[in-house]
């Protein structure tokens, strides 16, 4: 394993544990609104406090990008953190929440890890070394059409600016798949992309903290990503498209039509 990402691994494992054990104790937890419907609790911010120790203290001149704390450091590498994916589950007590932490190096994602501290599932990535679940090598499903996938989204929460873009996506696939699922961590989406649970996953208006690891996961698990035209700018836009070769294409061909000229 890649010094980086073993490092990683750590500073993940490290936040699992805060996690986990807040999730025995989650009525007593100090929350707050970031904004309608977006949530923050102590929890990710102990959590994010701790990768960063770990990370900067193994590599301290490496800048950061974390969901609660924002930018910090002028560096060609850079961690883009997010502490606790899934926050709205994790409150609720429903486990389906992960520590995403990835690394990008000159603007290239080089190193990923997304790890479910509910499941101890411990999915790993590097560019050009494959990606791994609890030391497995991952690759995307064999899934060759639309109407036998299972694909993965996430609603709108935040921003509602193109609910009826995905709602016409939505109506469309409803119709054309074997089933759309909605669990509530995009990280966790694009891990389960990579290892063929999902056969693509799509969604709208997220953060590069959200799908930076998970894109390298499902890249090095042999499948595509990108954003709602194919194109690698998925980081910036927060729009993307991943899956399976055959089914990505089949999902981009689905989606496009439903979009307004500002949300492409």
């Amino acid at each position: 394993m890649h010094p980086m990402l073993n490092t990683a691994v750590k500073a993940a494992r490290r936040a699992g544990q805060i996690i986990n054990r807040a999730s025995q104790n989650l009525d007593s937890l100090t929350i707050k609104h970031k904004s309608f419907n977006d949530f923050v609790s102590e929890v990710d911010q102990k959590a994010e406090d701790a990768i960063k120790e770990v990370l900067l203290e193994a590599y301290p001149k490496h800048a950061i990008l974390a969901e609660e704390s924002g930018a910090q450091g002028d560096s060609e590498f850079q961690w883009i953190i997010d502490p606790l994916d899934g926050t709205t589950n994790f409150l609720h007590g429903f486990p389906q929440y992960a520590v995403s932490i990835a690394m990008q190096h000159k603007g290239v994602l080089t190193h990923a890890v997304i790890y479910d501290p509910s499941r101890n599932d411990l999915f790993t990535a590097s560019r050009g070394a494959g990606a791994f679940l609890n030391d497995r090598r991952l690759r995307v499903s064999r899934c060759e059409y639309l109407k036998d996938a299972l694909i993965g989204t996430g609603f709108p929460f935040r921003d509602f600016t193109h609910l009826d873009a995905y709602l016409g996506i939505f109506r469309e696939l409803m119709q054309k798949t074997a089933g759309l699922r909605r669990p509530g961590s995009a990280a966790l989406d694009l891990a389960y992309t990579a290892a063929g649970r999902f056969d693509g996953f799509w969604e709208f208006d997220l953060k590069a903290w959200d799908i930076a690891a998970g894109a390298l996961m499902v890249q090095e698990a042999g499948g595509l990503v990108g954003d709602f035209q194919g194109e690698p700018d998925y980081l910036q836009s927060g729009n993307i498209v991943a899956g399976n070769p055959k089914v990505f294409v089949q999902l981009l061909q689905t989606i496009a039509p439903h979009l307004a000229a500002k949300a492409k």
